[in-house]
């Protein structure tokens, strides 16, 4: 699967826009939207809608705190594989199914895959790497453990420069 690095989305200045709000707050009122944006609200739903259908908003998902769930340790493992046709799709699937991983990367260099796991204790940190060797053809593993997250809240809007925001505009 190839994937372009030219944006492939239909937008225009008010889609773009919407999109940076809702980024940062998804709980947002209409009745906010419209007044910030200069559009109805019903306008406002309906690109909303299109946004959605179209599969640039994947879905609405709450913002949980990990910590009041004891969910305070963190690993970056890095995953080496054997190379056998179709291996990064199935070997993905396999990591990111595995209870405790957050995120998988299929990555190009010295390893293959790149998993970020997170659980509440060693006990657990123990299982998830087991789990992962124990796939059949995961060759070696390599973790390291955060002591402190800086950011873990990525966002997509906001790691856009103006440039590449008004290439998205200008390509519609």
């Amino acid at each position: 699967m190839s994937r372009s690095t030219v944006p492939t989305g239909n937008f225009d200045e008010i889609d773009l826009k919407l999109l940076e709000r809702i980024e940062g707050d998804f709980d947002v009122s209409l009745n906010t939207l419209s007044d910030e944006l200069g559009l109805s609200k019903s306008a406002i739903h309906y690109r909303l809608n299109k946004l959605k259908e179209g599969g640039v908003v994947k879905g609405i998902t709450a913002d949980l705190d990990p910590e009041p769930f004891g969910l305070e340790m963190v690993a970056i493992t890095e995953i080496s594989v054997t190379h056998e046709h179709g291996y990064s799709r199935e070997l993905g699937s396999e990591l990111a199914e595995l209870d405790g991983v957050e995120q998988v990367y299929y990555t190009m260099g010295d390893v293959d895959f790149v998993a970020i796991s997170r659980v509440q204790d060693r006990t657990q940190m123990n299982e998830v790497i087991e789990s992962m060797v124990a796939i059949e053809g995961v060759n070696e593993t390599s973790s390291r453990f955060v002591m402190n997250e800086i950011l873990t809240n990525p966002k997509i809007t906001s790691n856009m420069s103006t440039e590449m925001k008004q290439g998205l505009v200008n390509d519609s």
